[in-house]
């Protein structure tokens, strides 16, 4: 087989330009040309009745990713949207004229348009026999080598455009990212609830404990904030009247880049009014469960998939563990007591624990690093982590029977937070105590828009964040956040230093 037509030579932005200049000059322009297909790939293909060859027309269109030319006849392979689909030319079908120009002028990448007649091969593939055929996109530049692709990671994220094309595993992938996201919506709007859309631009950066993005507006002199959270605006609407609400958004934290952080990533926020956490462990478990079984669609049939980092199965089938944050910090730390010992001894044990501890952190603080760093990374089958110290969520409510901790959990799958859910605070007295505690000399930062809405009443409600990129790891079996992300943070082309 022949990648690319033989007159193709070393230079071959060169040369491709040549053809469409010499194509221009012949009166004919390919971007000025249009084609208007009747059906995807896999819809044409499905049409195909078996011995019923040269019946169905059809009109289909794509980009060559396969060229093969034997004499008076060739066959092609061009992907679009649902996959690839074999072409079939041939000069007594189209005449020498314009086989000849097929020959000469197409390229590896070029877009084209085709009509013709679904038949069978004898090695059993459906394919279009051409009747005509349009260049409505000449590729200037080649596409990787076939078998290579992209090998530079970088190069991946930057020109995703072409990962696509070549990488069907990673084309599989974001294809299924939206699907994914498209079922959630589904899922949500099933239950009655509310898809809504709040600012991106904020004047006080609220909702978590993350540094903001800054901007400048111009037209009232006043610097504002990308949103790092949807939560404070959400619950405005509970206020409202808006029982059960959710936003699928863009949040911006000006933070760190690793495998599971991106400082632009999407985030999922659903809020129930006259629910609680224990309502969020229900709607999380049937929307996880739902994806499994309806997107991700397991070969074997069940709630099984492969955790790609360990290896393990995740079986979102089976039971999914309940079990309090102390509980779990009183055994990897070998000590019952813990929570009694002085801020020296517990630096001192998260040191032999191999942590490096600040010495500015508060005592919940080293708590919280021993729970990042060594038990949040062994928790790979389902797990709700519940009561979490007062001092990590302020916006929960605080326990009835022990107010050192909250009504909260957070699920934590594939050894990493997937879905932190609360009890909702509501209480506008309790809430404005628990804001000056975080804010300490920086009141002017407390949302008191917020906190006059609460003062109006907002119902007892159930709320909940999810990560749709981390979501997207754990169902897609990808290894890093930037597999899931179409265009990825990096540094400028050109920039100094390391990119991304």
């Amino acid at each position: 087989m022949s990648e690319i037509p033989t007159d193709i030579s070393h230079d071959q932005h060169a040369v491709r330009r040549q053809k469409l200049a010499d194509m221009r000059a012949a009166g004919t322009d390919p971007f000025r040309a249009a084609i208007a297909p009747t059906h995807f790939s896999a819809d044409a293909k499905a049409l195909y009745v078996d011995g019923q060859d040269y019946a169905v027309p059809v009109t289909v269109a794509g980009r060559l990713v396969t060229f093969r030319v034997q004499g008076g006849s060739s066959f092609v392979k061009i992907q679009d949207q649902q996959g690839q689909i074999q072409l079939y030319f041939r000069k007594d079908v189209l005449g020498e004229e314009r086989y000849g120009f097929f020959k000469k002028a197409l390229d590896l990448g070029d877009i084209i348009g085709v009509t013709g007649t679904l038949f069978k091969t004898k090695t059993g593939e459906i394919t279009v026999r051409v009747d005509s055929f349009t260049l409505v996109s000449k590729a200037l530049r080649p596409l990787p080598e076939k078998f290579h692709g992209l090998s530079d990671p970088e190069q991946v994220y930057r020109q995703r455009y072409l990962d696509v094309i070549m990488n069907q595993e990673s084309r599989a992938r974001l294809m299924l990212r939206s699907r994914i996201v498209s079922h959630v919506r589904r899922f949500l709007e099933g239950r009655s609830f509310i898809e809504v859309e709040t600012p991106v631009l904020e004047a006080t950066a609220g909702g978590a404990a993350a540094r903001p993005f800054v901007t400048h507006h111009n037209a009232l002199n006043v610097d504002f904030f990308l949103r790092i959270a949807t939560e404070l605006r959400l619950k405005r609407m509970l206020v409202g009247g808006f029982d059960r609400v959710f936003e699928i958004g863009r949040i911006f934290r000006n933070e760190g880049v690793s495998r599971r952080h991106n400082p632009e990533f999407t985030m999922l926020e659903v809020y129930q009014a006259y629910s609680d956490y224990r309502g969020m462990m229900t709607l999380i478990r049937d929307l996880l469960t739902s994806l499994v079984r309806d997107i991700v669609k397991p070969a074997d049939g069940s709630l099984k998939i492969k955790h790609s980092a360990s290896g393990q199965e995740i079986d979102f089938g089976g039971e999914w563990r309940e079990v309090r944050y102390k509980d779990l910090i009183k055994e990897v730390t070998g000590d019952a007591e813990w929570f009694s010992r002085s801020k020296a001894e517990k630096i001192a044990k998260a040191e032999a624990m191999g942590l490096q501890i600040h010495p500015g952190w508060e005592e919940f603080e080293i708590t919280n690093e021993i729970f990042s760093k060594k038990i949040e990374p062994t928790l790979i089958q389902p797990t709700f982590v519940t009561h979490l110290p007062k001092e990590l969520c302020p916006l929960a409510k605080l326990n009835a029977e022990d107010p050192s901790v909250l009504d909260v959990f957070e699920l934590t799958i594939g050894g990493m937070e997937v879905a932190p859910a609360y009890s909702e605070q509501n209480d506008p007295d309790v809430q404005r105590e628990m804001f000056e505690k975080q804010a300490g000399e920086e009141k002017q930062n407390i949302d008191q828009d917020f906190l006059l809405a609460l003062e109006h009443g907002m119902p007892p409600a159930g709320g909940m964040g999810v990560g749709i990129d981390r979501l997207c790891i754990l169902l897609t079996g990808a290894e890093s956040i930037r597999d899931v992300i179409l265009f990825p943070q990096l540094r400028p082309s050109g920039a100094a230093g390391a990119a991304g």
